[in-house]
């Protein structure tokens, strides 16, 4: 798979980031490649917030994928503290190569050290391969999801 580098996302990824997260017809109606300034003032606030985690993964000096990782303390399940992923991307590139998987493994494995008892996801229900995918990896689709538009 060659090298890899999972790493915080710093101001000069934001372009390669943004270009993944458009890079699909559902990202291709809500991105706006074209004004990276609302992403360089969500990162500064991600960035800020010791609870949110946006990584990037680097191969050759070139940004691969993305992830972010929010990590929730709560009361229910006995107190628990639970991540949820989000915003998850691999450049058309990279995909099935592998990436999208240490991806996820990263994910996990940060929210074992972040001391989690869960870690969940959505999906959009168009997206099929994704939850193939996420099932493969042992996630289970055991609720249904609902957004409301602000």
């Amino acid at each position: 798979m060659g090298d890899l580098e999972i790493r915080p996302a710093v101001s000069d990824d934001v372009p390669a980031i943004v270009a993944m997260l458009a890079d699909d017809p559902l990202g291709a109606q809500r991105e706006s490649p074209q004004d990276l300034t609302p992403y360089l003032t969500a990162l500064e606030r991600l960035s800020s917030d010791p609870n949110q985690h946006l990584v990037v993964a680097v191969r050759e000096g070139r940004v691969a994928g993305t992830l972010q990782l929010t990590i929730i303390p709560g009361l229910s399940r006995r107190g628990s503290t639970r991540s949820v992923v989000e915003g998850v991307r691999v450049h058309a590139d990279e995909r099935g190569s592998g990436l999208g998987t240490r991806l996820i493994e990263w994910a996990i494995e940060e929210s074992r050290r972040q001391g989690c008892q869960l870690v969940q996801l959505t999906s959009d229900s168009t997206r099929t391969d994704a939850h193939r995918f996420y099932e493969r990896l042992g996630f289970v689709a055991s609720h249904v999801g609902f957004k409301l538009q602000l």
